[in-house]
């Protein structure tokens, strides 16, 4: 979602970029977020995250928003072992069941929160902290009069530029071309930020990526996927 600030620069409304669906957890996933919930989640609270603290070490730090049913951050987390992952998802179902894939696959190095990105890297995330932000699959809003509740927009990329490591990544995806044109009107006119393709250029979904089955099943169909890297600047 993005804050908007009128003329004389006082705050607006805050536009958000999901719809909150409350969704029925099943009782497995139900089981999984109260009992893993005081070792894998996280919160909101007016002090930064200490990730020594969090993680027990020092080590690069990927941050997904909006993962969905957890399958491809927990297959990440378990591939890149020397990474600490922080998901952030609004619909717990989504929560419950990264945490049970966490526990059945013994990952150390995946944390969750269950609320809005925004507030979480606004309240939690330390500048200059991040290695890699992802988001794969945003909703596209894709009916013209919804453009505005996109959360790829000037001002939400700029807080990840303030989170980013120098050098620190920003990968989007998505299925829907007029989003990803959108995607890259943004990132191309974004300060501070380089298309590691060259200008204009999408890149190849990169190895660390796994597929969903939902994008499987898109490209059976002849449906695109397009991915963009861009880095932040030294």
């Amino acid at each position: 979602m993005e804050s908007t600030v009128s003329e004389n620069q006082q705050p607006l409304r805050r536009i958000r970029s999901f719809v909150l669906r409350t969704g029925r957890m099943t009782d497995g996933q139900k089981k999984a977020y109260a009992r893993l919930w005081p070792q894998l989640g996280l919160e909101l609270s007016p002090d930064l995250l200490d990730y020594q603290h969090v993680f027990g070490r020092e080590a690069p730090r990927v941050f997904e928003i909006g993962f969905g049913m957890g399958d491809s951050l927990a297959a990440m987390a378990a591939s890149e072992p020397d990474k600490d992952f922080i998901g952030v998802e609004v619909h717990s179902p989504g929560v419950g069941r990264l945490m049970s894939l966490a526990e059945d696959q013994g990952l150390t190095n995946l944390r969750v929160f269950c609320d809005d990105a925004v507030e979480v890297l606004e309240q939690r995330i330390p500048d200059a902290s991040l290695s890699r932000v992802q988001v794969y699959f945003p909703d596209p809003w894709h009916k013209k009069r919804h453009h505005k509740r996109r959360l790829i927009q000037p001002a939400f990329i700029q807080l990840l530029r303030q989170k980013l490591l120098p050098g620190g990544i920003i990968h989007l995806a998505t299925d829907w071309e007029n989003y990803a044109e959108h995607m890259m009107a943004v990132m191309s006119d974004a300060e501070g930020f380089s298309n590691m393709q060259g200008p204009g250029h999408y890149a190849p979904r990169p190895d660390f990526r796994p597929m969903t089955k939902f994008e499987k099943r898109g490209e059976r169909l002849g449906h695109g996927v397009w991915d963009l890297l861009f880095r932040k600047d030294p």
